[in-house]
């Protein structure tokens, strides 16, 4: 009997951004880095990174990025009782609704246990990806597709990049590039508490 192998669990990765109510600034700081210290317990948690305000800055914005292990251990871990009490402790802090995006794309390449690197850094490795697929793979697929339409054959190349960006080009480059891509920033950062 043939069994499909179930395919392993996907990373995901949240951006959240919180803002502390005026004048609790402090309270809310002490309480998110507690909860942050204590989510380091759950097994499904790989990774969280906590970006304060620029110091001098008139921003009470705080943005975290955190990282599970899969889907099923994000979901879990937004049920349990830890962040239901954390929820309970901070609404009074909390100037509005957090905002919570995940981070997909060229977002999800560059991430890596820390804050994304610099936008200026990630335009030029993802032009270093980019042209030479466009300019090589245009000049392959072109000659094949005679007589279709411009655009048609457009189409089919940028999906050929696409694809090979996602799966392949992307991934390596980021690999190959970290050590510069990922240079020891300036900020904080919580690590996982020591057993």
């Amino acid at each position: 009997m043939h069994q499909a192998k179930t395919p392993p669990p996907q990373a995901i990765h949240w951006a959240i951004v919180l803002t502390a109510r005026e004048g609790k600034v402090a309270e809310f700081e002490d309480c998110l880095v507690r909860f942050v210290q204590q989510s380091f317990a759950d097994p499904g948690v790989t990774g969280v990174h906590l970006i304060r305000p620029a110091e001098g800055a008139d921003s009470r914005e705080f943005l975290l990025h955190r990282s599970f292990a899969s889907r099923e251990h994000s979901r879990r871990f937004y049920e349990s009782e830890m962040f239901l009490r954390y929820q309970q402790e901070m609404e009074p802090l909390l100037e509005k609704d957090a905002v919570i995006r995940p981070l997909h794309g060229l977002e999800a390449f560059f991430r890596s246990g820390s804050t994304p690197p610099p936008r200026w850094k990630m335009a030029i490795v993802t032009w270093l990806a980019v042209f030479p697929a466009v300019a090589i793979l245009s000049r392959l697929i072109a000659p094949m597709l005679k007589g279709w339409h411009p655009v048609a054959i457009t189409a089919v190349v940028v999906s050929v990049v696409v694809v090979l960006l996602t799966w392949i080009v992307m991934p390596l480059l980021t690999r190959m590039l970290r050590f510069w891509l990922h240079k020891k920033p300036q900020e904080v950062y919580l690590k996982v508490p020591e057993h």
